[in-house]
């Protein structure tokens, strides 16, 4: 949630200028990063690298699409479910034991 509100965020505020944008993203961020690389060191080794990135992928767009509708107010698509459900196949495909 946090990288999405840091990346996204800002787009409501169009008239602020770009480098208060700028900061207070790269401020948000700051606490993803706390949370993002001790989870990725704690799960690397139960999970691989990929499956980590894959984990970590599916969650943002699943909290990027409530973002996107909640606080941008932007419709949700079919064809941008038609892309996430390939992306949930690409996460089949890399936690499935062949």
């Amino acid at each position: 949630m946090f990288m999405t509100v840091a990346w996204y965020g800002h787009l409501r505020f169009k008239t602020s200028p770009l480098w208060i944008a700028i900061l207070v993203s790269w401020g948000i961020a700051f606490f993803e990063y706390c949370f993002q690389v001790p989870a990725n060191r704690f799960g690397y080794g139960q999970f691989s690298a990929a499956q980590l990135k894959t984990i970590q992928e599916v969650i943002s767009l699943v909290v990027f699409a409530g973002f996107s509708v909640t606080y941008l107010k932007e419709p949700l698509r079919w064809n941008y479910l038609v892309g996430f459900s390939f992306l949930i196949a690409a996460a089949f495909f890399l936690f499935k034991k062949w």
